[in-house]
């Protein structure tokens, strides 16, 4: 007892540090974030050492089992060094915002003649018209003046339903004769018949903000920034997020991405373009000759391009645009397959992070797509590990006592899940983003290998948007794999309860249970995302502003472009179900009353009372129309997380896991 008490001793300072630490600090300061890692850079080390020399090296040459634990050591290795890079990134932070304040007020400050021309360009291949029709309206209503504004449809599928369209916003409508290289060639085209002093490049489906210019613009103040990227915020739920039934209370998964680890990497001068939702500096486009084509993701070429001839990119987290996350499975991976083959891409190209010239050895380190390489062989490796052991008998490490184990990995976890906690409070839960993480690895691993035998093999793909996800249907591939791996451990695991069939050696088996048992726990949850659940294309905002219909007034709840969910007092009474919604800063609304249903609401300061919620469907046209879309879709409301309901999101999955359809939200 004695024994494993002190074999705890390691993660109780852990645990300590954390609590006497970071978790009374800002994780906004650059300062509490070095040592913050720095310590547990140290932890891992210290567990790496004790990996090498007391489990690998000592393990006799034994056959097969031998190359094994060489072969779980390596891979550990290459864990080991994303992690390092993950620390060493994450240790600075930075916040453009009142940086943007400042260079704002002066830039703004000059007579608005003597403010830069701004094209925007919305590259668009076969979005509808309800999708475009946001970007466009959204890009028109931007506050900028209108004499030094234009805005570019770059239309690779030359329709003329979209020609016509264009014309009746004037805005511009570009095509041309071929499709030649996607979507670096169209934008390239774009440049031709343009000529602002910048490009501003929202894909078809991302609609900007109305201030989005008066943000980005000033910090081109510097010379020798090529572009500025913003944070990319959708209004709809990724595939994630719906089939596990966390709309409303998990934050789709990019946030990691864009909220914590982008502004790190601006710390570091390492930031990179990420396409949409970008603005970039024409002459900087001129130096490197045009967006580049080599690669199927033509925005990071771009950025490491402009550092090849010392141009900078700068990240500005705020929220200037919203867009639509993928719709479903099949568009999900369409993105993540192109992010991760251009990514592997870039270490074939002249301009890349091997040979591109101009570039530090940290900035080439940094560029490595270390992350497509490694996450997902280190995922499947978590899973083989005890299927192998319960199996076969193969022993992953040279074994000598469950309290070694327990002294040198179980701090190592604990510092990283709770370094994960306190540096991503809202966009992390060990156990959801370890199961999105294993949903990923069966179709994302393959790709990962394809691209580094043929990493030009695979064309250009556009991410399907607009299409919905309207019925119900499973990814049977990823589910394959899931339940296989699922059916082979737990199997494992009963096998080796009869001592006859059991192939585990006594001192490693309790590890290998609980690391199984975590493994299928793991893998049910990725199995709930194989199961897609229908969703409407356009979903409502959640508001709470006053409203009137007819004359009774009440609380407009949610809002949508053909549809107002309104609460009125219990006794409210209408007399048709034609009745006219009345909302600020437009002329009352016909909309048709479809369905009433009944709640509890705050109505007033006296407390809770019960409300009809009126559900009022509108059609709208023309200028009312673009006017709705403004008012939605152009910076008052989001669809944002603010913070994670851990006992929601637990409550959901279970319910979830029982075949529901609908969970509860945060209100």
């Amino acid at each position: 007892m004695v024994q494993y008490l002190l074999a705890l001793a390691p993660t109780f300072l852990v645990m300590a540090f954390f609590l006497l630490g970071p978790f009374n600090w800002s994780r906004h300061h650059s300062w509490t974030r070095t040592i913050t890692c720095g310590f547990v850079a140290a932890i891992a080390l210290r567990y790496l050492l004790w990996r090498l020399t007391q489990t690998v090296l000592p393990y006799p040459y034994d056959g097969i089992n031998f190359y094994w634990v060489w072969l779980v050591f390596i891979v550990e290795m290459l864990a080991f060094t994303e992690v390092v890079l993950f620390l060493v990134l994450m240790s600075r932070y930075v916040n453009r915002s009142s940086e943007a304040d400042e260079l704002g007020t002066i830039f703004f400050s000059r007579d608005e003649r003597e403010l830069p021309t701004v094209d925007v360009f919305i590259p668009t291949y076969n979005e509808p018209l309800d999708v475009l029709e946001r970007t466009i309206v959204g890009a028109l209503s931007l506050d900028y003046p209108a004499d030094k504004l234009k805005v570019y449809v770059l239309d690779d599928q030359r329709r003329d339903w979209l020609k016509a369209f264009c014309e009746q916003k004037n805005v511009i409508h570009v095509t041309r004769g071929n499709n030649a290289h996607a979507k670096a060639g169209n934008m390239n085209n774009g440049l031709q018949v343009s000529s602002g002093e910048f490009v501003a490049v929202f894909d078809a489906d991302f609609v900007p903000y109305r201030h989005f210019l008066r943000r980005t613009l000033p910090f081109f103040s510097d010379e020798n920034i090529g572009i500025v990227q913003t944070p990319q915020h959708f209004f709809n739920a990724d595939p994630v997020q719906t089939n596990l039934g966390l709309e409303n209370i998990w934050p789709d998964e990019q946030r990691l991405f864009f909220d914590e680890i982008a502004p790190s990497r601006d710390g570091w001068d390492v930031s990179f373009c990420c396409g949409s939702c970008s603005i970039a500096r024409r002459k900087a486009i001129d130096v490197i000759g045009g967006f580049p084509t080599e690669s199927i993701t033509e925005d990071l070429l771009t950025t490491l391009s402009m550092l090849n001839r010392g141009y900078k990119t700068r990240y500005l987290n705020e929220r200037l645009s919203m867009g639509l996350a993928a719709e479903n499975l099949t568009g999900y991976f369409v993105q993540r397959e192109r992010w991760c083959q251009g990514g592997i891409q870039t270490l074939y190209l002249h301009n890349g992070p091997l040979r591109g010239p101009g570039l530090s050895l940290f900035q080439r380190i940094m560029f490595l797509p270390a992350s497509w390489l490694v996450q997902y062989l280190v995922r499947l490796m978590i899973l083989v590990i005890p299927i192998v052991y319960l199996w076969f008998g193969l022993l992953p490490l040279y074994f000598t006592d469950v309290a070694d184990y327990v002294s040198y990995q179980v701090p190592l976890l604990t510092a990283y899940f709770l370094l994960m906690l306190w540096i991503t409070p809202t966009r992390y839960l060990p156990i959801i983003s370890s199961a999105v993480g294993t949903f990923a690895t069966f179709r994302m691993l393959p790709t990962v290998v394809s691209s580094l035998i043929r990493p030009f093999g695979k064309p250009f793909r556009v991410t399907p948007k607009g299409s919905g996800n309207e019925a119900n249907q499973f990814d049977r591939y990823t589910l394959g794999w899931i339940a296989s791996l699922i059916a082979i451990t737990a199997l494992g695991l009963l096998i080796d309860i009869v001592p006859e069939t059991t192939q585990i050696q006594a001192q490693f088996s309790s590890i290998a249970v609980f690391w199984a048992g975590i493994n299928i726990i793991v893998l049910v949850i990725a199995s709930l995302i194989c199961f897609e659940k229908p969703q409407r294309l356009f979903h409502a905002f959640k508001l709470d502003e006053p409203a009137i219909v007819d004359d009774v007034p009440g609380q407009l709840v949610s809002l949508a472009l053909d549809k107002a969910v309104v609460a009125v007092p219990f006794d409210a009474r209408f007399e048709s179900k034609l009745v006219s919604l009345h909302l600020e800063g437009f002329a009352p609304l016909k909309t048709e009353l479809k369905q009433v249903t009944q709640r509890r609401r705050s109505m007033s300061r006296s407390g809770d009372r019960q409300a009809y919620y009126l559900h009022l469907h509108f059609d709208l046209d023309g200028a009312i129309r673009d006017k709705m879309i403004v008012k939605l879709y152009t910076g008052e409301y989001s669809q944002d997380i603010i913070d994670i309901d851990k006992v929601a999101v637990s409550v959901n999955l279970l319910l979830r896991s029982f075949g529901r359809t609908r969970g509860f939200s945060k209100t």
